[in-house]
């Protein structure tokens, strides 16, 4: 079943209802909507694109996003979706690996990623036609997701219809209602969650807002929910807790904001009360991976609100289109025992685009290994121990010390590097880099070198030089010490 249907059944019943806003501007119905994603369908197929064919989105927040989204699916192609915050070399590396045959880009990004990748980059066509969903399989490909591991190049997560119809059924059932009186706001890269979750809204019929700014801005998401009411939106932890900040320096309620989905990183007890204290009870939360998208475990906005310390520390108990466990290499463990998170279900990637190794280490007898390690206690509550031991989490955004590691090495000053993730108040870790180098460190000259290379979020905000970087008797880097270093 290809997931546009949902799109073209929810025009079918009210084409006339409004469907995707800029601002507090309506700038299509449902009609219009599918109109213009039949064009998108059409004319893909004027440039060449089969069904099964990649199709990139380099695009920042916009309106046109889920034109383009919807489109690429109608006309039966695979969506490639990128951060916008990428470098354009980055993107290009992707769209080189996915076998893209052409990226809708924004205007400003398109030339570089093209040069980069000699793929065609073009806007969003505007223009209406007419037609049909193109038939795909349960098991075929829509969304061609790309995740970096703490080493080597990003993998490629398949994701296929059955997994985005399992991740929308488990938000319905284990996360929140969806009715045509909702409304979901685009604050957060709509090339990650919150993309994702426009599914379940589209099924719905429900209105989709992309704040004018195209970005997360605090005041202006008070002002649309207040305009709109039942609004739901998806946000990083750092995300609750600017919101709360700024919330109570302007005086607002949020009034308006019906359910918040925070993920994505950890989120300290203290400020999701403070955030629940504040707005009342709008807060649900979910653990999720690329190869298992949203759709872990979920903590419901009845266990946030309670308050329970145990509960809040936990992600939530399983979704229901998954089983999970708590496993090692000897087998599953019992409640209370630390070790590997484990899950399978109709939810989980079938593997990793062209990359048969990293699928074998991470697929084993049906199971997803996560690489993330916890807890369940004895009524299925998951609670996080610790994760894949080199990852940063960094605004809600993950950072792979070895893409930046990569990079500063190809600096003629930098003999060895090593990046670590260091606790931040407001973002909840920043970047450091260790740094063996030929002569006085030079700060500014690896701040360019960087910022040339890859995409800014990912730059070190510290370099602190170093003789050697501490290393067991097999000569790999300690990091636990380099983080020692860092508390102390």
């Amino acid at each position: 079943m290809n997931i546009a249907l949902w799109l073209q059944r929810a025009a079918g019943l009210d084409p006339k209802r409004q469907a995707i806003f800029s601002g507090t501007k309506c700038v299509e119905t449902y009609g219009s909507f599918l109109s213009r994603i039949f064009g998108v369908a059409n004319w893909l197929a004027q440039q060449g694109v089969s069904p099964g064919d990649r199709v990139g989105l380099f695009l920042k927040n916009c309106p046109d996003y889920l034109v383009a989204l919807h489109g690429i699916w109608a006309a039966g192609a695979v969506a490639v979706p990128m951060n916008a915050k990428l470098h354009p070399k980055e993107a290009a590396w992707i769209l080189q690996d996915a076998g893209a045959r052409l990226c809708f880009a924004t205007g400003g990004l398109a030339e570089a990623v093209t040069t980069a990748s000699n793929v065609q980059c073009e806007a969003v066509p505007v223009c209406h036609g007419a037609g049909d969903i193109a038939p795909r399989k349960p098991e075929d490909l829509c969304w061609l997701f790309y995740t970096s591991g703490t080493t080597g190049r990003p993998k490629g997560v398949m994701i296929t219809h059955r997994m985005i119809a399992a991740m929308a059924t488990s938000y319905f059932v284990d996360v929140d209602e969806v009715t045509a009186a909702d409304t979901a706001l685009y604050a957060a890269p709509m090339s990650h969650g919150a993309g994702l979750y426009n599914v379940m809204h589209v099924l719905k019929g429900a209105r989709h807002v992309v704040p004018q700014s195209g970005s997360f801005d605090e005041a202006e998401i008070f002002d649309l929910a207040a305009h709109f009411g039942r609004v739901h939106m998806f946000a990083a932890p750092t995300m609750v807790k600017r919101m709360t900040q700024v919330a109570k320096e302007i005086g607002s309620t949020g009034a308006g904001l019906r359910t918040v989905v925070y993920g994505g990183g950890p989120m300290y007890v203290e400020d999701i009360r403070e955030a629940v204290d504040h707005f009342g009870p709008v807060f649900a939360q979910i653990y999720g991976q690329g190869e298992c998208p949203m759709c872990i475990t979920a903590l419901t906005k009845k266990d946030v609100a309670r308050g329970d310390a145990a509960k809040l520390a936990s992600v939530g108990r399983a979704q229901s289109v998954v089983e999970l466990a708590i496993g090692v290499p000897e087998g599953v463990l019992p409640a209370g025992e630390v070790g590997e998170i484990l899950v399978r279900g109709d939810a989980v990637m079938p593997g990793y685009w062209r990359n048969d190794a990293a699928t074998a280490a991470t697929l084993k007898d049906g199971w997803l290994l996560t690489g993330d390690m916890g807890a369940l206690d004895t009524a299925g509550y998951l609670t996080l121990k610790d994760r894949s031991k080199d990852l940063i989490i960094s605004g809600g955004t993950n950072i792979y010390p070895r893409e930046v590691e990569e990079v500063l090495l190809t600096h003629p000053s930098v003999r060895e590097v090593s990046v670590v993730g260091r606790p931040h108040p407001e973002w909840g870790e920043d970047v450091v880099a260790f740094v063996v180098c030929d002569g006085a460190l030079n700060v500014a000259a690896l701040e360019a070198h960087c910022l040339a290379e890859m995409a800014r979020f990912k730059r070190p905000k510290d370099y602190v030089q170093v003789e050697s970087l501490p290393k067991n008797n097999y000569g790999k880097v300690l990091k636990t010490e380099l983080r020692l270093r860092l508390s102390e």
